[in-house]
C-alpha cells in the first residue's frame, strides 16, 4: 500500500508538471521548497472558506508590528538566505505622521536588524535587490527635494540617493536582468523613470495615461508595483485597478503598452510563481481606503483572475506578495482597526493553482 501510494504520489507530481508545461509555460520543478521565516499560525489561518483550500493554504504569521510606532509593512522582497527586506511606511495616508519609516531585515529566526531609517513625514515604500546584493529603496519624502528619491545602500551601510523630482512619487522598484538599469514607478506624476544602478540622474522612461492616477479618489495613486519579468516591465495601477505589461525593446526603450488583466481596486504590489511563468500573485489593499476587499488574487497568463486569500484568513491591508519555491509572502499594513500589522506566509499548492487554468 505504502508502495502505491508513492507511485501514486509521482505520477500525480509528474502530471502537474507537465500539465504546468503546456497550459501555462513554466519550466521548472514544483516541488522546490522555501526556507521559511518561524512563523506561528495564525488565528485565522485558513478553515476552508470558498478560497482557501485550493490554491493558497497553511496561512501562517511570521511576524507582528506595532502600528502605533508606525511599523506598518508596505513592501517585501525575500532574499537568497530566506531573510526578507521590509520597507515599514511609518505612517500612511489615514494614519498621523508622528514616526519615521525604517527598512528592516528579518533573518530566517526571526531576528530583526534595521538597515535604513528615514524621517517623520516620510514613507519608504518599494524595495528590491540587485543581483550583486545591493539593496535599493524608496523614500517618498512629499515636497522635499533634498531628501525624495531612491537610495542604495553602500557596502559600509551608508545610504546613496538617486535624486527624484520633489514632487514624484517613487513606489514600486525593479532592475533590469543585466543588473544594470533601475527602473521605478511613480505613483503621482504617471512615469517610470530609469536610472544607471551605478548612480546618476533619472530619466523619463515612460509617460503615459495608462500609469496615472485618479485625482478623484482618496488615494490618488497611479503606477504601483513594478517587476522586471521575461522582457517585460509589469506595473499595476492602484487607482485604475489594472495590471499593465510594457515590452522593453532591444535598445532599451518601452514598447506597446498592454493590459494584462483589469477591474482589481486598488491593486497593490505583485510578485510572479517563477522567473519563467507569466502568473502573477497580486495584492488588493482595499482597507486602506475603504474601496474594496482585502484579497490576493492570482492572474493567470490569460488575463483571468481568482482570489485566493480574503480577509477571512486575516489579510488587514495587503499591499505586497513575494514568492520563494512553494511559499507565498504577504505585507499587511493593519490600517483597519483594531490594527493587526504582520508578515503572513502560505503555501502554495501547484495542483490546485495549475487546475485553475481551466476556469
Amino acid at each position: 500500500m505504502q508502495q502505491q501510494r508513492q507511485q501514486t504520489a509521482r505520477h500525480s507530481a509528474s502530471s502537474a508538471r507537465r500539465f504546468l508545461k503546456k497550459n501555462v509555460g513554466i519550466a521548472l520543478a514544483v516541488t522546490a521548497t522555501a526556507a521559511v521565516l518561524v512563523s506561528a499560525p495564525s488565528a485565522s489561518a485558513w478553515t476552508g472558506h470558498p478560497y482557501s483550500g485550493s490554491v493558497v493554504t497553511d496561512v501562517r504569521t511570521a511576524a507582528s508590528f506595532d502600528y502605533a510606532v508606525g511599523e506598518i509593512p508596505e513592501n517585501i522582497t525575500v532574499n537568497p538566505n530566506g531573510s526578507v527586506t521590509l520597507s515599514l511606511l511609518g505612517s500612511c495616508a489615514v494614519c498621523e505622521r508622528t514616526h519615521g519609516p525604517q527598512l528592516m531585515r528579518i533573518s530566517p529566526s526571526g531576528e530583526r536588524t534595521v538597515l535604513a531609517t528615514g524621517q517623520v513625514g516620510e514613507a519608504i515604500s518599494g524595495n528590491t535587490r540587485g543581483s550583486d546584493g545591493t539593496v535599493y529603496y524608496s523614500v517618498w519624502a512629499p515636497g522635499n527635494a533634498a531628501r525624495n528619491g531612491v537610495y542604495k545602500l553602500l557596502p559600509d551601510g551608508t545610504p546613496e540617493r538617486m535624486a527624484l523630482p520633489a514632487d514624484s512619487g517613487p513606489n514600486g522598484l525593479a532592475i533590469d536582468p543585466a543588473g544594470r538599469t533601475l527602473y521605478i514607478a511613480d505613483s503621482l506624476k504617471g512615469v517610470i523613470w530609469s536610472v544607471p544602478v551605478s548612480g546618476g540622474s533619472a530619466t523619463p522612461w515612460l509617460t503615459d495615461a495608462a500609469l496615472a492616477p485618479v485625482p478623484t479618489e482618496a488615494l490618488p495613486i497611479g503606477a504601483n508595483g513594478l517587476r522586471f519579468h521575461n522582457g517585460a516591465l509589469w506595473v499595476s495601477n492602484f487607482n485604475k485597478g489594472t495590471l499593465l505589461r510594457v515590452p522593453v525593446t532591444a535598445t532599451g526603450t518601452a514598447g506597446p503598452i498592454r493590459v494584462v488583466a483589469s477591474g482589481l481596486p486598488n491593486i497593490d504590489d505583485l510578485s510572479f510563481l517563477t522567473p519563467h511563468a507569466d502568473v502573477v500573485f497580486a495584492a488588493q489593499n482595499g482597507s486602506s481606503s475603504q474601496n474594496g476587499p482585502d484579497r490576493v488574487v492570482v492572474i493567470y497568463p490569460n488575463g483571468t483572475y481568482k482570489p485566493v486569500l480574503t480577509s477571512a484568513d486575516g489579510l488587514a491591508s495587503p499591499s505586497a506578495t513575494a514568492v520563494r519555491g512553494n511559499r507565498l509572502y504577504i505585507t499587511n499594513g493593519g490600517v483597519p482597526e483594531p490594527h493587526d500589522p504582520k508578515l503572513q506566509t502560505a503555501r502554495i499548492n501547484f495542483a490546485a493553482l495549475l487546475a485553475g487554468t481551466a476556469h
